[in-house]
């Protein structure tokens, strides 16, 4: 029961395929109780019904570029549950065209949206969220190995995974004295419903679980651990870190000939 008494709150639940998830179900098992939200209506019926699992969850909308929905939110939240002792970002979008054919013909809109969403909802969320933690806390966000290295067909979303990570370690800068810890976790490709929008998926799951050190592709289960360890005090000397959860692939330069 790493986590019993605290309270938290996960933010990109879609199925019960989600990153975001298997995060709420490690936080649960140990303990924690859990705001988490839904991003407009066609997703509401999926959260709730995997909220049902969950100890007294609340259940929030929230949609990440709305300002007025970051706080209301933290408002929710601080009646709901008093007050907060981590928060999960699992939240990335963009435009499907954008991530065929060449980054260099990525759109001015495409590239705004991709950012916004996929990291700057990363500041503002923490910039409402922060005041709840008053004894300190921890933030954690997703990212992936095409924020550092190209990926085929991540296109703009590797860009906004970059600028994720660098604004993690600014936060980080930011909160520490308050405190609050920032991390990452990078992890393998999953089957997400965020991740479908991924030309060439499979082969992409394929070519991970045959060069991964591992040799196996990245579950659910292990990020959520990952992530487990990141907002309980275990990892409380870590912060502005990105962990790799993807079975060694990141140190790989070549496979073998």
């Amino acid at each position: 029961m790493l986590l019993d008494g605290k309270r938290g709150l996960v933010l990109g639940i879609a199925n019960k395929r989600s990153i975001a998830w298997g995060i709420a179900q490690a936080a649960h098992r140990e303990g924690a109780r859990l705001a988490v939200t839904y991003q407009g209506e066609r997703l509401e019926e999926n959260v709730r019904d995997l909220a049902r699992q969950l100890r007294d969850p609340l259940v929030l909308p929230c949609d990440v570029t709305r300002d007025d929905d970051l706080k209301a939110l933290a408002g929710s939240v601080k009646e709901g549950l008093g007050g907060l002792d981590f928060v999960v970002h699992a939240v990335a979008f963009a435009l499907r065209e954008e991530l065929d054919g060449e980054y260099v013909n990525t759109s001015r809109e495409g590239y705004r949206i991709a950012q916004d969403i996929s990291s700057y909802s990363l500041t503002a969320l923490a910039r409402e969220t922060a005041p709840l933690m008053e004894g300190g806390g921890s933030i954690v966000t997703l990212s992936y190995l095409g924020g550092e290295r190209v990926v085929p067909h991540y296109n703009v979303m590797g860009v906004a995974k970059a600028a994720l990570e660098m604004s993690m370690r600014y936060l980080a800068s930011d909160l520490g004295p308050k405190g609050i810890r920032v991390n990452a976790i990078s992890a393998g490709p999953i089957k997400t419903l965020a991740a479908s929008g991924v030309h060439g998926l499979s082969k992409m799951l394929e070519y991970h679980r045959t060069h991964a050190p591992l040799r196996r592709t990245t579950d659910q289960d292990e990020v959520g651990d990952a992530a487990l360890f990141l907002v309980s005090n275990l990892s409380r000397g870590v912060t502005g870190e990105v962990i790799h959860v993807d079975g060694g692939f990141h140190v790989m330069g070549m496979a073998a000939l």
